[in-house]
């Protein structure tokens, strides 16, 4: 079953929200933690702890407890909810005013202010800071002039240091203008790139250490940070709505195959997997070892990708023989035999979840067709010599890439073969240094809920995970004429262009949209999977018996 958010103007969608502060499912109240340790799944982080640098699950499941931003999303409908804003206000979706709570902390006992917010801000954007994320601070007004002319940091520095579009009004009040109008801005500020930083980290910024146990002023903090594991602990300091009920959450750190975290839940030794093994998914296996007590299958909005590699000079100005790639791979079986129905075949670039969305967007590619798909593979020149097909091992994506490389020889004669990395970072570090060619295995696992998550932050120039290399003026206009529509209809219809762009070149292959199958002990109790396809981690409970 698919859900949908409401179909609002994004204003609307906010101020519908932001009526009352704390209102978000499964009494998120004020209180202390209620005691015991949960083991949670875990992976490890490509990048340090940080907001301006975390885009992956890995870190961001750890900074979704450690950090707090002007807004939340509900677990159960990922609408916005006030957090350290006590308003935002707008009368034109360019000037935005912010107000925060006072008497919110930091997880080291200081107040967090405008001033942190705005600093962490213009340090993000600041290009020769090399921060991974900066380019989410794209639409505030002097964005541009904190970028190194020539993209070149070493020879030119930007010629200013901070973001003109933000002004201190008080000690918890500051204003943001963007350079058009921004339909969704209010939607991105519960993104933890946008949460605010601490003086600890300006006295430092380098330092190795606030990366591994990060300042934030979340419900947690970070006690332990190894190889194998990090631990949380309640942040004493925490003054916000939403306190965790448990003393102690460990991520437990699982990279290799999937069936480690699977043995170790049945075990007892861990308290929640989002990774179920493909042959526990065929016939509903796992529900019937575990029981419906302890297990769901969340609609969440999430969408894996086969990446077309853009140093691999077989496709480079070959769309036609990406799509043929595309049209070979039979995504109803491989979702049905592999992950036993948990995963819906994508038809394009934007889960379901999401207001915007528009279905059969990929065209052909995503239709499987493997006569036609034939015809076009040799048509365009077909894939001289061995085509990889690289996934991360820490994820259970070996037994569908072996079955994508199985199409791809059968249907097409390609010499397919899976390289298996290790673990995630290391598949998106190879990635982002160049070194994968073929095709390779992407995820995303939307920030804030807009279609336009699923686009710009993916497929525009210098976004930080647009590891095709996507670059197109015509895309990248839309979506600035997007960004700018007065009302969400209009801006949904841009955002649509945009993405039936992608049609055209084929950057990526769309494989399927992701439900999360989520199993948990005995041990915990109040286990609410949220939107984003993982556990709110605030709201779990160790069972008393």
């Amino acid at each position: 079953m698919r859900t949908r958010i409401r179909a609002l103007s994004a204003a609307a969608l906010v101020a519908a929200a932001l009526v009352a502060t704390g209102c978000s499912s499964g009494d998120p109240t004020p209180g202390p933690a209620g005691g015991g340790e949960v083991v949670l799944r875990g992976c490890t982080a490509q990048n340090p702890l940080l907001g301006l640098m975390t885009n992956e699950v890995c870190g961001g499941h750890v900074l979704d407890v450690v950090t707090s931003q002007l807004m939340r999303y509900d677990a159960e409908t990922a609408a916005p909810v006030y957090d350290i804003a006590e308003s935002i206000t707008t009368d034109d979706a360019q000037l935005f005013t912010v107000k925060l709570k006072k008497g919110y902390l930091f997880s080291d006992g200081t107040e967090v202010k405008a001033e942190n917010f705005i600093r962490a801000w213009n340090y993000g954007a600041y290009a020769p800071n090399g921060m991974a994320q900066a380019t989410f601070f794209e639409p505030i007004a002097g964005y541009a002039d904190l970028q190194c002319p020539g993209d070149d940091c070493d020879a030119n520095k930007p010629p200013k240091e901070e973001l003109e579009g933000l002004q201190q009004v008080d000690e918890y009040t500051f204003t943001i203008r963007t350079t058009e109008p921004t339909s969704n801005m209010e939607l991105r500020l519960g993104y933890t790139v946008f949460a605010p930083l601490p003086e600890a980290f300006f006295a430092d910024p380098k330092s190795a250490e606030f990366g591994r146990t990060p300042i934030g002023s979340g419900p947690y903090k970070v006690t332990s940070n190894t190889a194998t594991e990090i631990v949380m602990e309640p942040n004493e300091h925490y003054t916000g709505a939403f306190k965790g009920k448990v003393d102690r959450i460990v991520y437990r750190i699982y990279d290799n195959d999937s069936s480690a975290a699977w043995a170790d839940l049945l075990a007892g030794n861990l308290d929640f997997n989002d990774i179920v093994p493909g042959d526990q998914l065929v016939g509903d296996a796992w529900i019937a070892e575990l029981g419906q007590e302890r297990t769901v299958v969340r609609t969440s909005g999430t969408i894996e990708v086969l990446t077309v590699s853009p140093n691999d000079p077989q496709f480079k100005d070959n769309p036609k023989l990406r799509q043929a790639i595309g049209q070979a791979i039979d995504r109803e079986t491989i979702t049905r035999e592999i992950y036993g129905g948990s995963r819906t075949p994508a038809t394009g670039w934007v889960a379901p979840v999401v207001d915007g969305y528009l279905a059969d967007q990929c065209g052909k590619a995503c239709v499987y067709d493997p006569v036609q798909a034939k015809i076009d593979y040799d048509a365009a020149g077909g894939y001289q010599g061995i085509l990889s097909v690289s996934v991360n091992g820490d994820g259970g994506h070996k037994d569908w890439a072996e079955a994508v490389c199985n199409n791809l020889r059968n249907n097409l004669g390609a010499d397919c073969i899976v390289n298996l990395t290790p673990d995630f970072r290391t598949l998106l570090n190879q990635a982002r240094d160049g070194e994968l060619m073929g095709l390779f295995r992407n995820g995303w696992v939307m920030d804030y809920p807009s279609i336009e998550n699923f686009l710009t932050p993916i497929y525009r120039v210098g976004a930080a995970s647009n590891y095709s290399g996507y670059n197109n003026p015509e895309f990248e206009s839309t979506l600035t004429q997007a960004a700018a529509a007065t009302n969400l209809a209009q801006a949904n219809e841009l955002y649509q262009a945009a993405e039936a762009m992608l049609a055209q070149t084929y950057p990526t292959l769309p494989m399927w949209y992701r439900t999360t199958p989520a199993a948990w002990s005995t041990r915990v109790d109040n286990v609410v999977v949220t939107k984003m396809g993982w556990i709110d981690a605030t709201q779990v409970t160790v069972h008393q018996p």
